[in-house]
């Protein structure tokens, strides 16, 4: 295994835009979000040549064009494939997977489970816009009932995924949500890099011509405060200024929302947010948005050792006190010679 040593330096905006031209349709959400991760990369400490942005086929895919690092713009659903290839081959490199609610929860999602459940260290940003848009606003995995697009002209009778309860059904470590205008976004991918393993980020992303303002009911700024839940962790789930919180229903063992009168949010039973509590984490998850508010940021984060750490330590112990030797692993087991009257065992 070959670990990569990083030379720490301070990196700019500018060192992380390429000079290639942004495509896509104005106005798109994937705008925001390039935006966010450009300045974002400054932040986190790493290098342009130890990066590497690895997508699948879709809109978001484009992502790796406009960063100022390696990248891989690979086959549809199987960027966590390539994903685990390079870590393996360099784990000291900083892998970002960006993907898409089709791309990666459709033709990808049994790579994108498997690559969760192995718990490679690596950064997932899962693009979800509700629909297809590359292939002209089919409807997608998370499409909500009812979304009419051209493969269902009558309405989409199908029960949507929900990308974060996939992600912690497969076993993830962290687990994270924003959108793509958010000015919180940063921190959310600056918690996710922090993390060591498979960091899943769902981004709420707006796109303009086949599902526009999908999200307007949460993500819209007027009354914003009322309709997201920002968690951070040891803080008490508070939201709308304060006034409204969520609290446990033991009884019944779900959450409830609570008013909060004169900032007692004690007396009214409000939760403090724990990262590692992943039964809430389950439960944030599957609050349903307009009784509840939409839940964002880090929901879950309780690191364990990851896949390529394993791999690297079982290969090492696997070759201590032997020595090299070609020759003699390819001759090893059944061989023949070919001669001109055949093959001799």
């Amino acid at each position: 295994m070959n670990e990569m040593t990083t030379i720490a330096r301070t990196t700019t905006l500018k060192d992380w835009e390429t000079d290639q031209e942004v495509r896509w349709c104005p106005g798109c959400g994937d705008y925001a979000i390039l935006k966010a991760v450009q300045r974002t990369m400054p932040e986190i400490g790493t290098a342009p040549e130890n990066t590497v942005f690895i997508s699948g086929i879709g809109c978001s895919s484009r992502f790796p064009y406009y960063m100022e690092t390696y990248g891989f713009h690979t086959i549809h659903g199987r960027a966590p494939a390539f994903a685990t290839g390079l870590k393996l081959a360099n784990p000291g490199l900083d892998i970002w997977i960006v993907t898409g609610d089709g791309d990666g929860l459709s033709i990808g999602g049994n790579h994108t489970m498997h690559l969760i459940r192995r718990n490679l260290d690596c950064q997932i940003m899962l693009f979800n816009n509700e629909i297809y848009g590359l292939t002209k606003g089919q409807y997608s995995p998370t499409s909500r009932v009812g979304t009419t697009s051209p493969s269902t002209p009558y309405g989409s009778v199908d029960r949507p995924a929900q990308p974060a309860a996939f992600a912690l059904g497969a076993g993830a470590r962290f687990v994270a949500r924003g959108f793509d205008v958010s000015k919180k976004l940063p921190e959310v991918l600056k918690a996710a890099h922090a993390h060591k393993g498979a960091a899943f980020i769902e981004i709420f992303q707006n796109c303009i011509v086949y599902n526009k303002d999908v999200f307007e009911d949460f993500a819209a700024p007027k009354g914003a405060e009322d309709r997201q839940l920002w968690l951070e962790n040891g803080e008490p789930m508070l939201y709308a200024k304060g006034t409204k919180g969520i609290a446990l229903d033991a009884g019944a063992l779900h959450l409830k929302t609570v008013d909060v009168v004169d900032g007692d949010w004690q007396a009214a039973g409000v939760i403090v947010h724990d990262v590692t509590n992943r039964s809430v984490a389950h439960m944030l998850v599957e609050m349903r948005f307009g009784e509840f508010p939409m839940a964002l940021g880090v929901l879950y984060d309780d690191p364990r050792p990851t896949f390529e750490a394993d791999v690297v330590r079982q290969n090492q112990a696997a070759a201590e006190g032997k020595t090299a030797d070609l020759q003699g692993l390819l001759k090893k087991g059944q061989t023949w010679t070919v001669t001109e009257s055949g093959p001799e065992l």
